[in-house]
């Protein structure tokens, strides 16, 4: 697996600095937006072309996270904060029989038929395997991905105390529904406030319905 790089940030010249000190010490929040994105483009080539939607929402949200670097922010061992060069997708997958969920995670590849057989692969291999975190190894540059498909919402909110603060984004896809002529989904993002602020996440969720919008390009097997 391709090993990505950590870039400390240099707190004299990142325009950011002073913001990250606020909430890290001063008003300790995450920002969290839900939005709906529009996937009726997206939907139907998926069934058409037999793509599974949870491993193509996987790659959406990937592509997306790697192209804001925002989004791939971390601490190096000195507690120095910093960006990853790229990050992995560290995902849920649901257990039928118990009703539990397990977190796995999948090399990351910015092309879709690579980066679909690795994630098939991996939920094949675990999907009977118990346990909170089944798949060993997870690198420190991971993004957190999960699916709600059971649930039409408009909102969700994570709080966590965590020190130092949980900088990487957590991301998640709801159930699908009809608005007039749209097909939408429910997509919720959550940042902690000292890596992102609502500017990112926004540039985040266009990256990620200009990949809905043009699912006939990148959606091959």
């Amino acid at each position: 697996m391709k090993k990505a790089s950590f870039h400390r940030l240099d707190r004299a010249t990142w325009p950011r600095s002073e913001h990250f000190d606020y909430y890290v010490t001063t008003i300790k929040s995450r920002c969290d937006i839900t939005v709906h994105l529009d996937v009726s483009r997206l939907l139907p080539v998926l069934r058409a072309r037999r793509i599974r939607r949870y491993p193509a929402l996987l790659h959406i949200a990937s592509r997306a996270v790697n192209r804001v670097r925002e989004c791939r922010m971390g601490f190096d061992a000195d507690g120095a904060p910093g960006y990853w060069d790229f990050v992995h997708p560290s995902y849920t997958i649901f257990h039928t029989d118990d009703k539990t969920f397990s977190d796995i995670w999948s090399e990351y590849d910015e092309a879709f038929p690579v980066f679909y057989a690795s994630v098939i692969e991996d939920m094949e291999r675990y999907r009977d395997i118990r346990g909170v975190c089944t798949k060993a190894g997870r690198p420190p540059n991971a993004c957190h991905l999960s699916l709600l498909p059971w649930l039409r919402f408009t909102g969700l909110a994570r709080v966590q105390a965590a020190h130092p603060p949980f900088l990487s984004p957590l991301i998640t896809f709801g159930r699908q529904f009809r608005q007039g002529e749209k097909l939408l989904l429910p997509l919720a993002v959550s940042v902690h406030h000292a890596a992102a602020d609502g500017y990112h996440i926004s540039r985040l969720v266009n990256v990620m319905q200009a990949q809905a919008n043009t699912v006939e390009d990148w959606a091959r097997l």
